[in-house]
């Protein structure tokens, strides 16, 4: 293997560890809500606040990170953040209730700054290979997800939800480490990045910009409303609750399969077939569990590719549209930004639409509503606009 391949690899490894890091702290926390909420003497409104933390943090946060960037470059920024999860999670974990508060609130601002710059970087350094890099770093997020997930309760029963959230502090602080010895390399690189970013005007200016936003938040939407209200939706077709958990594991599961397929879907000068696609599939999942929630299972299995398959969309989108690194952090920073807002907001909203009403049918075509959006945004943004970004 030659230098230069041995670079790439490296380079390759570096981002995928970072991937890593992006959703185990907050997964972890769904599983031991009770735990928490019986410790702390928190009722289940403060608890639901707790889980959408993150979420509004990542919306909060990444318009900015364009110019923290520009300032330090992308693995300076990065590094920063990385160091800041460590902290994060350990002050979630050890420092009493108001650490829960505080910690969750730095987790939330520093994943949102991963969130933003893997895009950039994968664009970076894998130009002629965005969709399948972003396919496999989505892989490894969605798989990291599920993992902090599952181990969640195991390790809480072993010791406390303290050790269930905390023990992450570990691993993300050897990938802290692995990061820091790329940006010693980097750092010539990044001083010419960070030149080329204050050239760029705003992309919130942009109409190609605002497509690939609103492919993103209704993407996400969806998404979040699936993940939170799945189960009970489940529940009220007579599905158990522990089938119910299943089902929920097995649709994030396959959304990786669907990430991992989607770039071969993908052409070098239109992504319209792939946005149809992925879009297609959550269509006919959610139009399944309307019409014949029977066969739930086909049903989710069929939204669950959708789902991971527009997420690898999305993302690729932010690189694609992106003329520069500059540029796509500012892209990656607005449609994210809106993208997680919504898709805090969608659970909420869905929520009480099927309290509302008494029924689930209105969620369930809401998400038909949202997935037709997807569709026609798909259609615009499929096509290579970048001129006019």
């Amino acid at each position: 293997m030659t230098g230069r391949s041995r670079g790439g690899l490296a380079a390759a490894l570096a981002v995928y560890l970072v991937a890593l890091t992006l959703r185990p702290a907050q997964t972890s926390v769904g599983p031991v809500l009770g735990d928490i909420g019986a410790d702390l003497g928190l009722g289940e409104g403060a608890l639901g606040l707790l889980g959408a933390l993150p979420l509004l943090g990542f919306a909060a946060v990444s318009p900015l990170v364009h110019r923290l960037s520009s300032r330090w470059g992308a693995e300076g920024t990065l590094l920063a953040a990385l160091a800041g999860l460590v902290l994060g999670v350990v002050v979630r974990s050890w420092t009493g209730a108001p650490g829960l508060w505080l910690g969750t609130a730095v987790i939330g601002a520093t994943v949102a700054i991963g969130n933003v710059l893997v895009p950039v970087i994968v664009k970076r350094d894998f130009p002629d290979r965005i969709a399948l890099a972003t396919g496999a770093y989505s892989a490894v997020i969605a798989g990291s997800a599920a993992v902090g997930a599952a181990v969640a309760v195991p390790l809480a029963a072993a010791g406390t939800w303290r050790l269930a959230l905390g023990v992450w502090a570990v691993p993300f602080a050897v990938v802290a480490l692995v990061w820091w010895l790329r940006t010693r390399v980097r750092h010539d690189a990044e001083a010419t990045v960070a030149e080329v970013d204050l050239a760029h005007s705003s992309v919130w200016r942009s109409a190609t910009a605002w497509l690939v936003t609103g492919f993103m938040g209704l993407q996400a939407t969806s998404f979040y409303v699936l993940v939170t209200w799945l189960p009970t939706i489940e529940a009220s077709f007579g599905v158990s609750a522990h089938t119910a958990g299943i089902h929920l594991f097995v649709y994030q599961m396959v959304g990786i399969v669907g990430g991992l397929l989607i770039p071969f879907v993908m052409r070098p000068a239109s992504q319209v077939g792939a946005a149809v696609t992925s879009t297609l599939f959550i269509t006919v999942g959610t139009a399944g569990l309307l019409v014949a929630p029977d066969a739930v299972v086909a049903w989710i299995v069929i939204a669950g590719l959708g789902s991971g398959a527009s997420l690898v969309m999305a993302l690729s989108l932010m690189s694609l549209r992106g003329r520069t690194p500059s540029e796509t952090t500012q892209l990656s920073g607005m449609a994210q930004s809106i993208g997680y807002l919504l898709a805090a907001v969608g659970p909420v909203a869905a929520g009480v639409l099927a309290e509302a009403t008494g029924s689930w049918t209105p969620t369930l075509i809401l998400l038909l509503a949202f997935a037709a959006g997807q569709l026609v945004v798909g259609l615009a943004v499929g096509v290579d606009r970048r001129a006019r970004l």
